[in-house]
């Protein structure tokens, strides 16, 4: 599953990556793995901040359970989710209630300081013995806003780290870069 779904996901992802952006698979052992993005984009970190909370804007439909970012939402306040609706499906009798994910749950949100952590295991690693912290923080610039973002993964998994790792950095790249097409166009590197 994770070959024939995600590995493909994984080479769009690199392929739409903007050319200021740096990601990497900074440390993985069998305990777990770190990725970090960063990229720079041309707003101030409160417009940045405004899009970053709205995930229908930017996430990837693919990387959904519905397969529509529109079903996404965040409530960036300590206690609050990363959630997503799953509409009922054609046919489903009246009384049948609509399904929910919750991706993540926030851990911190800090808007004045551009800090916003989660914590969750997402998409494949939901079904594992798995913590993951996601940390996007939002730093001024001259020329505007640098946005950094680290996923910590650890635990029990059945995935090989080495495997499931890469993939997982592919994916979030390529939500980096739906952020920053939605908020503008990045800043040239160098």
């Amino acid at each position: 599953m994770i070959r024939t779904f995600l590995v493909p996901a994984t080479l769009a992802a690199l392929a739409l990556t903007p050319q200021s952006a740096r990601a990497e698979v900074a440390a993985q052992s069998d305990a777990g793995f770190v990725v970090k993005h960063s990229t720079e984009v041309a707003a101030d970190p409160q417009a940045v901040w405004k899009v970053l909370v709205a995930p229908a804007k930017w996430w990837s439909s693919e990387h959904t359970w519905s397969k529509d970012a529109a079903n996404l939402y965040l409530d960036a306040q300590a206690t609050g989710c990363f959630c997503e609706k799953l509409p009922k499906p054609a046919g489903a009798p009246a009384d049948q209630r609509m399904g929910s994910v919750e991706h993540m749950h926030v851990i911190f949100a800090d808007p004045q300081r551009g800090v916003l952590r989660m914590s969750g295991a997402l998409g494949p690693l939901q079904g594992e013995a798995l913590n993951g912290t996601l940390t996007i923080e939002l730093k001024k610039t001259d020329t505007g806003t640098r946005i950094e973002l680290e996923y910590v993964v650890g635990g029990y998994m059945r995935f090989k780290t080495e495997e499931i790792a890469p993939v997982v950095d592919g994916v979030l790249g390529q939500q980096v870069a739906g952020l920053t097409k939605a908020v503008g166009e990045a800043v040239p590197a160098g």
